[in-house]
């Protein structure tokens, strides 16, 4: 089975906690000092917020996370039979307190799309230990060692602020 994933950069992670919680009726499944994740069953989405992007707010990125490495599988062939210009692989990503297997795309707006298969959960934001870094994934530059999204000409600059 999957669940539609939606993640939001905010500037103020109290006060957008406090209305999506008023929204969907329901506490976070996480919370920690800069994100928290909604795991909702109707609508079935993982719905998560944090404040580490990079002064940017809305949007970060859409995704699919799915329960299995056959479901994985056969939704990184779907990415594949798209228009986008290439799939990126990331596999083991540590990334949103969690270690999780990942495929990327980028559709024609721009808007990074992921798929993903979480294996663990992990205690800090990127796995590394850079709980202050600016970047959404703990990390000064995209696609540095152990950032969370990979960063090149294929990926969009919203890919580089991707969260499980």
């Amino acid at each position: 089975m999957k669940r539609f994933h939606v993640h939001l950069s905010v500037p103020d992670l109290e006060r957008s906690i406090r209305f999506y919680n008023g929204l969907f009726g329901a506490e976070p499944a996480v919370v920690r000092h800069d994100y928290a994740k909604w795991m909702l069953d109707d609508p079935r989405v993982n719905f998560a917020i944090s404040s580490r992007g990079r002064g940017t707010t809305g949007l970060n990125h859409l995704g699919l996370q799915v329960e299995s490495a056959a479901d994985l599988a056969a939704v990184r062939e779907r990415f594949a039979a798209t228009d986008a210009a290439r799939v990126v692989d990331e596999p083991g990503a540590h990334c949103c307190y969690a270690k999780s297997d990942k495929h990327w795309v980028t559709d024609p707006q721009g808007i990074a799309w992921e798929a993903f298969h979480s294996l663990d959960t992990i205690p800090l934001y990127d796995g590394a230990g850079n709980a202050t870094a600016t970047s959404a994934c703990g990390v000064a530059e995209p696609g540095a060692a152990g950032a969370c999204c990979p960063s090149d000409t294929a990926t969009s600059s919203r890919a580089s602020a991707c969260c499980a």
